[in-house]
């Protein structure tokens, strides 16, 4: 499943942006009704098991579906009828050949089997079910039963594929005739193993399905074949390349496929900055000839469409159909003609994350495409432009002219092939969606329309009627699947009535048409879907076969305006209106003959008249109309139907509308109304019938004519004041005889005041003197609805809604102020007298003691300040102070410049004045000497009057507020943390803003000691930031410093489960955690989010309670469920608010049943409590989840066991009745009472009952002591035999450890003794320098000259020159590397070779080149240490150019030091590993020794084996004496002749000797007798599918024969002949005993053997692969426990102890043997301690593990574990195993940690163990010693280095290596620049 999801994530991961322009309608989405027959559904039966593949039977419409481990066969309506299981099983992806045909030594666990391809063979009626097992082997299975036919899997051409993704592959079958056997194209990715897989291949498709040819290439040459790989070369350029099929199609003489690649660019330097760039992709159609054998008709055309300016080339899937009548006239091509549909996603980068939705689909004509390929090949071989195929290495080779005329159906020759187009065919975009991206398509033409079914990322269907290029209609969209996206494979059911589309986890059958759901003709024949129609006297949509009688003339319609239309007049009347005629008039109805009937809804139904196109109806009668009650409003609208009285069905309808005008009660309402309604006057009420009114004159149908008020101004009324209330009005009725007269009615406080009023004619009413009243003084004024009425309860229309507002002066105005702000219209004067707020004439003083606005008087005296805020603020002023009082002014001039507070002027703000009651001004400077003072405000204009002065009684201090501290002093980059800064005065002033460097913090809260803000995200990173507070105009400075450091990072999650209810332990692991605050554990789910609490435990660890899952207990199931989100609230960390890396789960909760059922349960003392429930234990995937559980009985705690259906409670020592009470996570139970209860003493009968079972029992112990006599005899006797055997097995071991001693004694001898003699071949200087700076590139272009065309050469050279003075400029270069190495694309990789690179040009400046590498060093214990890394990873690993530079810097000093001291002991000891080994049988396959440091290339088994003396000829000269070698009677014949060349050429270089693979063997027996001996001949034994290869004893050579290296010949007469041995075979032990040996297998543990495939043999040695099935863990030789032979592995050890010991020694000794120690051991030593003394770090640990990292680590154990980079040597594969024991040895004796050793520790570790505290000591004594010695001046050590830069003056050239690092400034031209402005500046 995951790598399923990951595929597919890889796969559909492009970005689109923009839509195309297209006319789309409006569609809802359509929920696939699963219960309805139309649809089906078939689900996977483990959601783990995905589906894949999709095919359908056209013949019977079965469907067959591949999904991972399973293949179903189901019926049309998905019902399952046979499965067939695939999977899982054993497998590695790594085993090839897979391990059913060989052995693998890679560690095999349950493998899932994907489903790669799924195609129907109908010629033979079977299915191709191709895996992802094994390398991808195919089953054939037998359509009807899926019985298993064949699943060839023994040769290499079975292996189709080795990706485990299932949109990887696409085959094609295609068929040749009768007489022909079909053929099988296979497209694949490789997922780099290029060697493994062609890309692209035709297979033979056998007709026998068990055929040993099944899937054979068609054709198989030595030079040609049927297939196309990828060349390795395409690799080094784009490591990752791969080429993904998404589609494939035969079509006329061609196969086609459909790809989607990276994009290979021109030249190296694109190349290699693919690294560091996003790769381009680009789709394309691969075209071949199916009859074409050796694919020489190959061409690649790049395929794309463009839509208003965007790019669409990221191709997601594509169907070939037909193009039909109406879109093929819009492509100019016949409707038969085929074209292609394809999805396309926006532009050419995939990525991932961040991926948009955008994608569209085009249409392309095959015919126009392979026009454009005839174009191509017709100009190629007419020799113009090149092969144009860059990832076929084939991109820049000139097409060659030939005389010859390519037609259509050209298939290529062997010239001018494989072909690519340059130029994109563009596909015309029909459609796009930027919303839900579009995953798959399929295609078919209905009544000339052609329809695209599209499926989308979100589950959906989508159906497109594309009718051209530009009209493309999107009809209907069907939700077919519960959760996308829909996968590639669609398939319509047999007749084409049904579409399966599939996701991952459903398969679904949708209906292509659903012309059901429309309910109407126009949004049938609106809908565009061209398979519905009108059906019309059925009243349904459907397809035209399915309407009954449909070929009648407008029986059934299929063009919109072909719907019935119907009119009726009249077409509405007053309810109070029965039987009327009515007129329906009805278009495009069919023949009526069989009658109609009308229909108003469900309340009547009357016959109808037909007459032609008219039809006569009545209204309903009067018994039928009270049904029609008129509730909403004055109308209702009713459905007019026609119902046919052939089908019962209403086929028309009309809307008709029933009105009531009674239900209007006013004359405006009654008359507006949209129908026939009149208003009578005099009756006061609205009529449909104005015959009804009693007057002419009274009855009224406009608005104008309605009794009316007209609008008034303010009606203003004092309380208690007796007035008249005058109206004006129009159309005013006089009362007739017998009516009342007119009233005004006030509504006021909820009473009703009625009123007489006087009508003065029709346009003036008049209510009579009256004085009104209403309660409280909290309102100053209340308006009253005022209502006209006459006759007593007619209302006259008041449309302005004139109302009366009642008053009071003194309600709300107990000031003079406040008085005079009064409206003046009101009248109210301020009564200086009685101190109040009154109407003038209520006011008994004169008028000169009143107040009023704009009189004389119109100043109130004695201001009042009540209250000011705040009440301190800082002296630099600033502070708004806001003073509340009475009689502060009327107006702001009034105040303006006339506020002091604590004598420091105050300005006033109008925007915060209120008139009489408030004054907010802003305070000015104060003096030092000013302190405190109260507020003084005069009101006036000019000099101020004592009346008119206000002070407080209150004082305004001036304060100096300060700050002190804050805390917490760091927090996340990200935001959020709430910050306390604490000091003095912080409660003073009016306004706090605080900012951290340039930006704010969000001011919360604040008191006199403290403030508190939130901080944002840093704008600037990490780091220090200032922090200052700013109170009004006073700016607070203090060294307050916040530090942004990085956000907290979640690791992990344990354990990543909980239960519903949550509130279980989860410890979550991460960095950081201690910055946050307050850090919180969230869960969502549908929408509802649920927090809880963490605890944090350390820096990197946390406690949480799970947060519960918001689910409702309703929908509470028994299923786990997963949250929407999970995640952390980590301040304003939004990263980690929803983790993608959890899989957080819940459970269900615990639930318990009662204890009983009255709920009591009777108890003894002692005996436990059961609670049964059951979800105890949660099922989670580590095995059962542990909940933790406390369970009260009582107040007291009891033990408890925990099973998944009860809980076991040892109750504790009590009696009486307790409540029982469990708790765990968020949940408390109590399950009921028990009650305990204490034992009574015995009765006599339960004495008697003890008394018997007690005799009972002495008599049962007797006979069981009887019957255990007779047993232990018995057991003695087994005993005795299995003591014999163990002292059998004991002297087995006694005797092979006896062994192993002897030969450690006599090997150590006889090895020191051979040793002696050999000279050393070292490698000269430039070899080795080139062997370390750029290991595996044999010709570097550093050893070259620079190569570029003679006419630019000066040029260059004179360009190089310049760029290496800058080189030479140490601030440049410094600036150079960094910015490099700030690139995200500037890889590892880079950064050694940007090193090797820069040293070999800096080669002849070695001062100069140690300064800069120091300031590198210096950078980069800056950054480590700024990181908060460990010290202790410094220099660890090469992550930087600095560190490559320095492992090089030694590598140029140490050669000599190498050379003189170190180079002997390193020599020796591979020299004694090499010859020790050999001593011993040695496996020529599986590389495994019977002497070995290596466990895992210990041979475990008994080998017998003696040495044999063979006799050897010289080569080169036979006359010279016979040479003596030492062999094994076990040794291939490869080994043998490995041997004596290694004798013969003893002290000669590797490179200088002649190879194995060129010499055979030959035995001279007596009389002239010659054999030559091979690995591999027709003497080879088999067994079974087992082949031994030829050891000597094979041949049964006897001791001290005469053997001579020859030639190797061509052919011996006891050679395999040549029609059985292939080219490979000839030669393939030599390979593999090469490739066992060369550097990149040094970690396989098995090589692996890939020859022998054809035959399906596995080949072997000594022994066969232990992990292969047949031989068993006993099998092997003799039966004793493997694990005995590690004993070997001290033997081994012991053997080998001196020369590591010597190696050692000279390593780590500061004078050895009279050579001293290299100066720049010592210079870099104290450099590294100089930096340790600028950091402050004073932990000989870390100042150790420098040292450690900087020479053992980066220079030592490289040259111990390749010792070929210092000597001219060949390397095994086993000797590197040693090595590589030894260097990590040697550097676990550099490392300063505990080596805590236990039974499982590794054997290296166990074998070195005792030896390692010894090094140590030594490493110690030898830093100590290096730190002792006086230090190196600056001026020796550059003496130093000048001399070795002239030495080696011209190893390399200059011109070359600077070309070399000029291509990454090409990459990087820009940054570069930008940096080194920057720096320079």
């Amino acid at each position: 499943m995951t790598s399923l999801t990951r595929t597919r994530t890889f796969f559909f991961v492009c970005c689109f942006l923009s839509s195309l322009v297209l006319p789309v309608t409006s569609q809802t989405v359509v929920q696939a009704p699963q219960a309805h027959s139309e649809y089906a559904s078939f689900r996977a039966e483990n959601p783990e098991w995905t589906f894949n593949h999709l095919a359908v039977d056209y013949r019977n419409g079965n469907v067959y579906l591949g999904a991972v481990n399973r293949i179903y066969k189901l019926s049309p309506d998905l019902e399952v009828q046979v499965s067939h299981e695939t999977g899982p099983d054993e497998d590695n992806r790594k085993c090839y050949p897979p391990r059913i045909v060989q052995p693998c030594s890679e560690p095999l666990t349950l493998t899932n089997n994907v489903n790669k391809m799924l195609l129907m063979d109908y010629r033979e009626n079977r299915l191709l079910a191709c895996g992802s097992l094994y390398q991808g082997i195919c089953k054939l299975l037998r359509l009807d039963d899926l019985f298993k036919l064949g699943e060839p899997f023994h040769k290499k051409e079975h292996y189709l594929s080795g990706v485990n993704e299932s949109g990887s592959v696409f085959g094609v079958i295609v068929s040749y005739g009768n007489a022909s056997p079909d053929m099988l194209f296979v497209a694949t990715a490789v997922d780099g193993k290029p060697e493994y897989f062609p890309t692209i291949s035709s297979r033979k498709l056998a007709r026998n399905s068990e055929e040993d040819g099944m899937f054979a290439y068609v054709f198989h040459d030595e030079f040609v074949a049927s297939m196309i790989k990828i060349p390795s070369d395409t690799f080094t350029v784009i490591p990752d390349f791969d080429i993904y099929y998404i589609y494939g199609f035969a079509s006329g003489n061609f196969v086609y496929f459909l790809t989607l690649q990276p994009e290979m660019g021109g030249g190296p330097a694109t190349g290699s900055s693919s690294a560091g760039r996003e790769q381009v992709y680009t789709s394309k159609i691969v075209r071949l000839c199916k009859a074409d054998t050796a694919f020489n008709s190959y061409v690649e055309v790049p395929i794309g469409c463009i839509s208003g300016n965007v790019e669409y080339r990221l191709l997601e899937a594509a169907y070939l159909s037909k193009a039909g009548a109406i879109l093929a006239r819009s492509l100019d091509v016949a409707p038969d003609d085929d074209v292609l549909f394809a999805v396309f996603s926006k532009g050419q980068k995939r990525r991932p994350r961040q991926a948009s939705q955008d994608s569209a689909l085009c249409v392309f004509s095959l015919r126009k495409i392979n026009e454009k390929i005839k174009e191509r090949l017709q100009s190629c071989y007419k020799g113009e432009g090149t092969l144009d195929l860059a990832w076929l290495k084939v991109k820049d080779i000139p097409c060659s002219s030939a005389l010859l005329t390519i037609d259509d159906d050209f298939c290529g020759l062997d010239m001018n092939a494989p072909l690519g187009v340059s130029e994109m065919v563009r596909g015309k975009p029909v459609f796009s969606d930027a919303v839900d991206k579009m995953t798959s398509v399929i295609a078919y033409v209905y009544k000339n329309h052609s329809l695209v079914f599209v499926g989308t990322k979100s589950g959906r269907v989508k159906k497109i009627r594309v009718d051209g290029s530009s009209r493309a209609l999107q009809y209907e969209t069907v939700q077919a699947v519960e959760n996308g996206p829909i996968l590639r494979d669609m398939a319509f059911s047999s007749d084409h009535h049904y579409l399966y589309v599939m996701s991952e986890t459903q398969l679904s059958r949708v209906p292509v048409e659903a012309c059901g759901q429309y309910s109407t003709c126009s949004e049938c024949l609106g809908s565009g879907d061209p398979h519905c129609g009108w059906c019309v006297l059925h009243n349904m949509c459907a397809r035209k076969e399915k309407c009954e009688r449909s070929s009648e003339p407008r029986r059934f319609a299929s063009d919109i305006k072909q719907c019935v239309r119907l009119s009726v007049h009249p077409n509405n009347i007053s309810v109070s209106q029965f039987s009327v005629t009515l007129v329906l008039e009805a278009h495009n109805v069919p023949e009526l003959s069989a009658g109609v009937n009308c229909t108003f809804e469900d309340l009547a139904e009357m016959n109808g008249l037909v007459e032609g196109n008219r039809i006569k109806c009545f209204s309903p009668a009067e018994k039928e109309m009270p049904r029609i009650i008129v509730d909403k409003g004055d109308h209702q609208i009713v459905q007019l139907y026609l119902k046919s009285k052939e089908t019962g069905l209403a086929f028309a309808n009309t809307s008709f509308v029933f009105y009531n005008c009674s239900v209007h009660k006013s004359c405006l309402s009654c008359v507006s109304s949209p129908y026939q309604c009149h208003w009578c006057k005099y009756r006061h009420d609205c009529t449909h019938d104005p015959r009804t009114c009693s007057f002419q004159e009274g009855r009224v149908k406009k608005p104008e004519g309605c009794p009316q008020l007209l609008p008034a101004e303010r009606i203003l009324v004092p309380v208690n004041v007796v007035k008249p209330i005058t109206l004006r009005a129009k159309n005013l009725p006089q009362p007739q005889s017998g009516q009342r007269g007119y009233e005004c009615l006030l509504t006021i406080q909820g009473n009703e005041h009625r009123v007489p009023a006087l009508r003065f004619n029709s346009s003036s009413v008049q209510c009579q003197n009256t004085s009104y009243f209403y309660d409280g003084m909290e309102m100053s004024s209340l308006p009253v609805e005022l209502t006209v009425i006459w006759n007593g309860d007619f209302s006259i229309d008041n449309p302005a809604h004139n109302k009366v507002h009642l008053y009071k002066c003194d309600a709300q105005r107990g000031s003079c102020g406040l008085c005079l702000k009064a409206d003046p219209l009101f009248g109210c004067v301020w009564c200086k007298g009685e101190n109040r707020c009154t109407l003038k004439q209520h006011c008994p003083h004169p008028e000169n003691q009143w107040l009023e606005h704009n009189g004389i008087n119109s100043k109130c005296t004695h201001p009042r300040i009540t209250q000011i805020t705040p009440l301190r603020g800082p002296r630099e002023g600033g502070t708004l102070v806001t003073i509340r009082g009475e009689n502060l002014g009327l107006e702001f001039r009034e105040i303006q410049g006339n506020v002091k507070v604590a004598e420091v002027d105050c300005t006033p703000i109008r925007d915060g004045y209120i008139p009489a009651e408030q004054i907010v001004c802003e305070m000015g400077k104060a003096e030092k000497s000013q302190y405190t003072g109260n507020v003084q405000v005069c009101v006036g204009v000019g000099e101020c009057q004592p009346e008119f002065m206000a002070k407080s009684s209150k004082y305004y201090y001036f304060v100096i507020p300060r700050i002190i501290s804050l805390k917490p002093s760091r927090g996340p980059v990200s935001g959020g943390t709430v910050v306390n800064i604490s000091g003095s005065h912080l409660d003073a002033g009016s306004n706090v803003s605080i900012m951290f460097k340039d930006q704010p913090c969000t001011y919360l809260r604040r008191g006199g000691q403290w403030l508190t803000c939130r901080t944002h995200a840093s704008l600037h990173g990490y780091g220090n930031v200032s922090v200052s507070v700013s109170i009004d105009k006073a700016h607070l400075q203090k060294d307050l410093r916040f530090e942004y450091v990085e956000d907290p990072t979640i690791t992990k999650i344990e354990p990543e489960w909980s239960i519903y209810s949550g509130h279980t332990p989860v410890t979550v692991t991460g960095t950081n955690l201690d910055i946050i605050q307050t850090p919180l554990i969230r869960a969502k789910y549908n929408g509802h989010e649920t927090l809880n609490l963490c605890q944090l435990l350390s820096p990197t660890s946390m406690l949480c309670q799970a947060p519960e899952l918001p689910i409702s207990l309703a929908r509470q199931q028994e299923v786990p469920e997963r949250p929407d989100e999970f995640g952390f609230k980590l301040d304003d960390v939004q990263a980690l608010m929803a983790l993608n890396t959890t899989n957080f789960i819940y459970y269900p909760n615990p639930e318990f049943e009662p204890l009983s059922v009255s709920g009591v349960l009777e108890l003894k003392p002692g005996s436990p409590i059961i609670l049964k429930g059951r979800n105890f234990l949660p099922p989670t995937n580590s095995g059962n989840g542990k909940l933790n559980y406390t369970v009260l009985i009582g107040e007291k705690p009891c033990m408890l066991t925990v099973s998944e259906t009860q809980l076991l409670c040892e109750s504790p020592n009590l009696t009486g009745r307790h409540k029982v009470l469990a708790r765990v996570g968020g949940i408390e139970f109590s399950p009921g009472v028990v009650h305990i209860t204490s034992d009574s003493p015995l009765s006599s009968t339960a004495i008697i009952g003890i008394a018997v079972a007690g005799a009972l029992l002495i008599l049962f112990i007797v006979v069981v002591l009887i019957a255990y006599k007779r047993k232990s005899r018995e057991s003695d006797l087994t005993l005795k035999r299995l003591q014999m055997q163990m002292d059998n097995l004991e002297s087995r071991v006694a005797l092979e450890c006896k062994e192993a001693f002897a030969e450690l004694q006599t090997d150590i001898h006889e090895l020191t003794s051979d040793l002696d003699g050999a000279g050393i071949p070292f490698l000269d200087y430039r070899t080795y320098t080139m062997r370390v700076l750029f290991p595996g590139i044999e010709e570097h272009p550093v050893l070259r000259d620079l190569e570029v065309p003679g006419y630019r050469q000066e040029q260059v050279e004179k360009g190089l020159k310049l760029f290496g003075q800058l080189i030479n400029n140490k601030v440049f270069l410094l600036c150079f590397i960094r910015t490099l190495e700030a690139q995200r694309g500037f890889s590892m990789r880079d950064r050694g070779n940007v090193a090797s690179l820069i040293m070999t040009v800096l080669q002849s400046k070695l001062e100069y080149a140690t300064d800069v590498l120091k300031h590198l060093l210096s950078d980069l214990i800056d950054r480590n240490l700024e990181s908060k890394n460990h010290p202790k990873l410094l220099l660890r690993r090469t992550e930087s150019v600095a560190e490559k530079m320095l492992t090089n810097w030694f590598t140029f000093l140490l050669y000599k030091f190498l050379k003189e001291c170190a180079g002997e002991p390193l020599f020796s000891l591979f020299c004694a590993i090499k010859q020790q080994m050999e001593k011993g049988p040695i496996d020529s396959i599986t590389g495994e020794a019977r002497y070995s440091l290596s466990e895992d290339k210990l041979i475990r088994q008994q080998i017998d084996y003696k040495t044999l003396v063979v006799n050897c000829i010289h080569p080169e000269n036979e006359k010279s004496p016979e040479i003596q070698v030492k062999v094994l009677n076990c040794d291939t014949i490869s080994q043998v002749k490995e041997k004596i060349l290694d004798a013969i050429y003893k002290n000669v270089p590797h490179s200088h000797r002649l190879k194995a693979s060129d010499m055979d063997l030959e035995w001279r027996q007596g009389r002239g007798q010659r054999m030559i001996l091979q690995d591999e001949d027709v003497t080879t034994k088999i067994e079974g599918d087992w082949k031994r290869l030829n050891m000597l004893a094979h041949y049964q050579v006897p001791d001290n024969a005469v053997m001579a290296l020859v030639p190797k010949q061509v052919t011996a007469y006891n050679s395999v002949n040549n029609s059985t041995v292939s080219r490979t075979s000839a030669s393939k032990y030599e390979n593999m005993i090469k490739y066992t040996g060369s550097p990149d297998s040094l970690r396989s543990r098995t090589p692996m053997i890939t020859p022998d495939l054809e035959s399906g043999v596995k080949v072997w040695h000594l022994v066969k692969n232990h992990e292969h099935g047949d031989q068993k863990e006993g099998d092997r030789g003799s039966k004793m426990v493997s694990e005995i032979y590690l004993t070997r592995l001290l033997a081994t050890k012991g053997t080998l102890q001196k020369f590591v010991d010597d190696l050692f020694e000279t390593i780590f000794s500061t004078a050895h043997r009279g050579s001293a120690l290299p100066l720049a051991i010592k210079y870099m030593f104290d450099f590294l301690d100089e930096q340790a003394d600028k950091h402050n770090i004073h932990d000989p640990h870390v100042r150790h593990t420098w040292k450690s990292n900087c020479l053992p680590l980066r220079f030592w154990v490289n040259v111990i574990k390749n010792p070929q980079f210092v000597f001219d040597i060949h390397k095994s594969s086993i000797t590197d195993a040693c090595l590589s024991v030894v260097a990590q040895t040697f550097m676990d004796s550099c490392s300063t940690s505990e080596h805590r050793l236990g039974k499982d520790s590794p054997s290296n570790k166990l074998l070195y163990a005792k030896d390692i505290p010894s090094y140590k000591s030594w490493v110690e004594r030898y830093y100590s010693d290096i730190s002792k010695m006086p230090a190196i001046s600056d001026q020796d050590m550059n003496a130093y280095l000048a001399e070795q830069s002239r030495m080696h003056m011209n190893e390399f050239n200059t011109m070359s290596s600077l070309s070399e690092i000029y291509s990454y400034v090409g990459k990087y031209t820009e940054e570069i620049e930008f940096d080194a402005r920057k720096e320079f500046k």
